[in-house]
């Protein structure tokens, strides 16, 4: 090695949760070296969360504008993506330059390094020619990637993840999604609502398979109304180029192509060339899918991990939640214990699906008496004020032997800020017969809460 270095924490990948650990560390007063391989804040502001949101907000601007006959008169509304792109490009990514990053973990006392980290043994780093010693140890944020399916001929085609489609400057006059997961439906539907003819594939019997069965019935039916093709219960056997096309060949012998082509089914963590099995001997598992951690975010002793890494939830929030925990445990800090009892979780198509904790099928998988309450956003006041657009739903799942919620999910026009009461309930586990009790603003949408409660335990029809 040209260059040898001591630093008290070396923290691997600077997405949300490692910028999180590097930047209050350094305010702390540690001396903490952060690695990024790519661009400092990860995935989420650059190619994730918030770019794909700006999207969806001029998208749904766009369907706002075309619900505006029959109730306020008559629109005449023409598509234009540039702004889209550039918007993206200018506010959100300053042109994917990640200067601005890099300057405020330096301003907090970091110090930066670009490059492919290898961890060499435990408390050391090596970045190209510099090897770093960690003399309180190491933190592992590095992310995940996304999985691309064995599809043979795929690898051949140019065919697009989220990142593609991201940056993308003009809507494609077609495109197929593979993937119903919430990044497929929020890229599909956004494109659609563009101009883009659009198909979805699903290996899964419904989209949003994570989710509620009556969630996964009403985006599928409002996706249709949008005119997407959506094909549930569909493998996909080949992938090949069909002229200026690419095209898809389904399990039961019938092809779907498209000018592009979006792969969007799931992530996945990515170690090779981390040097996990250095750290072996103080029992990290370089072979599992996910770094194993305790509720300090320990994988082992002089070890943490933040993040998607360690498979808790693929989210942002969770990861900038773990940092906070993985910070009180490397200072010494009596801080709180990790808790994933009421992990939220949004998939911002139109109407908005959030879910919080566990679904009615977990539960019951959990081996917990589950009654459950449900319903229709339409029936409520607001739902019906509302009147186009309006698809939704509340579903709560209750432990019927606690009294309290352990999962709830909102589907709507605001199903992801309706959430947020439920996540408390949740979380506090709050009896539901105290939550009942509530007086909620009428009208809102947040009043489908108390009618979905007062419908626990009645006969499904």
């Amino acid at each position: 090695m040209s260059s040898r270095e001591s630093a008290d924490i070396v923290v691997i990948g600077l997405g949300p949760g490692g910028e999180e650990v590097a930047g209050r560390l350094a305010e702390a007063g540690l001396a903490v070296v952060g690695i990024e391989r790519e661009l400092v804040g990860g995935e989420c502001p650059y190619w994730g969360c918030v770019p794909s949101k700006m999207m969806i907000r001029a998208a749904n601007l766009l369907a706002e504008a075309r619900r505006v006959d029959d109730m306020a008169g008559r629109a005449s509304v023409r598509s234009d993506f540039a702004p889209v792109a550039a918007r993206i490009s200018k506010e959100a990514t300053d042109g994917w330059d990640d200067t601005v990053a890099v300057d405020r973990l330096v301003a907090k006392g970091g110090r930066f390094v670009r490059g492919e980290a290898a961890i060499a043994g435990p408390g050391r780093v090596v970045v190209g020619e510099r090897e770093i010693a960690a003399s309180r140890g190491i933190v592992i944020a590095t992310g995940t990637v996304p999985t691309i399916p064995p599809i043979p001929g795929l690898e051949d085609l140019p065919y697009w993840t989220n990142r593609e489609a991201i940056k993308a400057e003009q809507v494609p006059g077609s495109l197929l999604v593979l993937g119903g997961g919430a990044v497929g439906l929020e890229l599909a539907q956004v494109f659609a609502r563009f101009g883009s003819q659009v198909t979805v594939v699903e290996a899964d019997e419904r989209l949003l398979p994570m989710e509620e069965p009556e969630a996964s019935e009403i985006i599928a039916g409002v996706l249709a109304r949008e005119g997407i093709d959506v094909r549930t219960g569909h493998g996909v056997s080949g992938a090949r180029r069909d002229g200026t096309l690419l095209a898809v060949r389904l399990a039961d012998g019938s092809e779907i192509a498209a000018e592009r082509l979006l792969v969007a089914t799931g992530r996945r963590t990515s170690f090779g060339g981390l040097g996990l099995d250095t750290l072996a001997p103080l029992g990290v598992d370089p072979s599992r899918r996910f770094l194993e951690v305790d509720e300090h975010m320990r994988a082992a002793e002089g070890v943490w991990a933040v993040g998607d890494v360690t498979g808790k939830g693929l989210f942002t929030h969770v990861a900038m939640y773990q940092a906070g925990v993985a910070i009180d445990d490397v200072l010494g800090r009596r801080g709180h214990s990790a808790d994933y009892r009421a992990v939220p979780r949004v998939t911002f198509t139109d109407p908005e699906i959030g879910s919080v904790g566990l679904s009615e099928d977990a539960a019951r998988r959990a081996g917990i008496a589950v009654r459950t309450g449900l319903t229709a956003l339409p029936s409520s006041a607001r739902g019906w004020i509302h009147k186009v657009g309006n698809d939704g739903l509340v579903k709560v799942v209750e432990d019927a032997g606690k009294g309290v919620l352990v999962g709830a999910t909102s589907a709507g026009p605001s199903g992801g800020e309706v959430l947020g009461l439920l996540g408390l309930a949740v979380h506090a586990q709050v009896p539901t017969e105290q939550l009942d009790s509530m007086i909620l603003a009428y009208p809102t949408f947040h009043r489908a809460i108390g009618d979905a409660l007062r419908d626990l335990g009645s006969p499904r029809k």
